[in-house]
């Protein structure tokens, strides 16, 4: 019982050291910048939000505490440990690094970075000289850097579980440029989670005991222990032409704890033999770019998947709460008839609504290739189309541009990333 009062004490003060750190505000703020644009874009594009600002974010909120929780206790008791100017280096490293790249965030870079350099920091004769080099050099030195991996590697099984579970619940329909200039639509998949850990620190001539259970790292706790709030931030931003949302969050959620499975695997290897150190540090780096860059070479592979077909119009996305989602069309559909018509092109579809003001009936082709049969009422003041968001055609008024973004740019054109094609012809 006074483990447990002291566990809840510690828990009590590392809380207080959160809500005070601003590394965890910053987190929070990115978060609700990204989810604004996106919305914004939806509104830009489809002159409707597909998702609330408002329920996205506590959403993430609350499953990014949660998550921090759960993975606390499992480092708690694989006795992971960080110094505070450890994790104040880190956030140092990863505000500089996200300058170059926004994706450069994620936890894996930094933690990479920092355990290169400790690396090359023990090979660098100690100076007095230069103070604020010297301070540099000491905390690097004094990382514990297999520790720093297996935050990363269990942060990215985090992911991994909560971009299976939760990933295509932010996926926005998009317009992109596909090959041959011909435009497609697509799905951007992004979900950010701000992860508060609480991680050990060993005291020394403290009162508070030792932890009275054995670590898989064997820190050295007999003098007395703490907890040290440690903000982070994990999530994933994705793009694809060629599945569903949800298959796309799976597909990124088996890969992404592959990669938390391999990096645990070379931390602990590292812990107890320090010559791969180097070598988990250049592979938390290289592993984490080799999965971005495996699924932009997949996609440029794929068949596209959101494009109209001879069978009819295909559906890109369902507005949430409309008659279309209402009656069970789902996104990858084809409209294959309306009223009894065949439905060629927009054209044909708005002729076919106005076969019958009052009553809709459809034929539509699911997933599986088979023809369903749908139908409903129709009310005054209802979405456009029963709120069907249909695959892009060479008319379409925006179009995605895919470039990589660095942050100056994301903060000064917040609305940036699509361009304008008014004029209605191929682009």
């Amino acid at each position: 019982m006074d483990l447990f009062f002291q566990l809840l004490n510690n828990l009590g003060h590392a809380g207080l050291q959160l809500l005070i750190n601003p590394f965890y505000y910053i987190a929070i703020l990115y978060i609700v910048l990204q989810y604004r644009k996106q919305i914004q874009f939806e509104r830009k594009l489809f002159h409707t939000r597909l998702h609330s600002l408002l329920n996205e974010t506590w959403r993430t909120l609350l499953w990014g505490l949660v998550g921090g929780l759960a993975i606390s206790f499992v480092m708690l008791f694989l006795g992971i440990t960080l110094a505070r100017e450890v994790i104040d280096l880190i956030w140092l490293v990863t505000l500089v690094m996200i300058l170059a790249r926004v994706r450069f965030l994620c936890l894996a870079y930094s933690a990479g970075v920092i355990g290169i350099a400790h690396v090359i920091a023990d090979r660098i004769p100690y100076t007095s000289n230069l103070p604020g080099l010297s301070w540099l050099l000491k905390q690097i030195a004094n990382a514990d850097i297999p520790s720093l991996l297996m935050i990363v590697a269990i942060l990215h099984l985090l992911e991994g579980i909560l971009i299976g579970w939760q990933g295509a619940r932010m996926a926005t329909p998009l317009f992109l440029e596909g090959k041959r200039g011909k435009i497609i639509g697509g799905f951007q998949l992004q979900n950010f989670w701000p992860v508060p850990m609480f991680v050990l620190v060993p005291l020394q001539g403290a009162s508070t005991g030792a932890i009275p259970w054995g670590t898989l790292l064997g820190a050295d706790f007999t003098s007395g222990w703490s907890l040290l709030a440690f903000p982070a931030m994990i999530g994933f931003m994705e793009l694809t032409t060629s599945k569903l949302p949800d298959d796309q969050a799976r597909s990124s959620s088996r890969r992404l704890i592959l990669y938390g499975v391999l990096m645990l695997v070379l931390a602990a290897a590292a812990h107890y033999w320090s010559p791969l150190i180097l070598v988990a540090a250049l592979l938390s780096i290289a592993l984490h770019e080799a999965l971005i860059w495996y699924s932009r070479w997949y996609e440029s592979k794929q068949k596209p998947l959101y494009v109209h077909s001879l069978r009819g119009l295909t559906v890109l996305s369902v507005i949430p709460g409309s008659p279309a989602a209402e009656i069970g069309i789902h996104t990858g559909e084809i409209l294959h008839k309306v009223n009894g018509l065949k439905i060629k092109n927009r054209a044909d579809l708005h002729a076919a609504m106005q076969l019958n003001a009052a009553f809709c009936k459809l034929e539509v082709v699911n997933l599986q290739g088979e023809i369903k049969f749908l139908q409903r009422a129709l009310y005054s003041g209802e979405h456009h189309q029963l709120g069907i968001i249909l695959a892009p055609d060479q008319e379409a008024m925006y179009v995605m541009e895919g470039k990589p973004v660095h942050l100056l740019t994301y903060l000064r054109n917040k609305l940036g990333g699509f361009r304008s094609n008014e004029s209605g012809k191929p682009m």
